[in-house]
């Protein structure tokens, strides 16, 4: 009896180690390739202001976005769990976050240079959380006018 009672401890506690190591892998990885896409696309400039700057002269435009769905890891899930018990902020959940916006604004402006831009204004992000799913995940979208500036 107690090896099964020492199971029924050790399985969760199993599954917990490989939920941490197995998400802070992949999102290790995730940030990796963010940071390499961002400097292979830093010439492409992506401002908030919804007016076209001094100086460009805009020939045309085009709407872009990029979207993206990113889901929380179980050891994410379950600490968050015990951390709605006392209050404070939810870090995890905050890189999560901080992951979904960084690959929508990637994406917007890879659509932006297959357009054939490097200025994108009228930025935009709009962030829905994604209902019916056991673990948490959130949909960011990036959104804005890639101008042509090619003169």
């Amino acid at each position: 009896m107690p090896w099964a009672e020492l199971i029924n401890l050790g399985l969760p506690l199993a599954l917990l180690a490989v939920g941490y190591f197995v998400g802070r892998g992949l999102e290790s990885r995730h940030y990796a390739s963010i940071r390499l896409r961002e400097r292979e696309l830093q010439s492409i400039v992506a401002l908030t202001t919804r007016y076209v700057p001094d100086g460009v002269t805009a020939r045309g435009a085009t709407v872009v976005s990029g979207g993206v769905v990113v889901s929380s890891d179980y050891f994410k899930t379950f600490v968050a769990g015990f951390r709605s018990l006392f209050g404070g902020r939810f870090r995890g959940y905050e890189t999560l976050l901080e992951r979904a916006r960084r690959e929508a604004l990637l994406r917007m402006k890879l659509q932006a240079r297959a357009a054939g831009s490097r200025l994108v204004i009228g930025v935009r992000f709009h962030t829905t959380r994604v209902a019916g799913s056991q673990t948490p995940s959130v949909e960011v979208i990036a959104y804005g006018t890639a101008l042509d500036t090619r003169g």
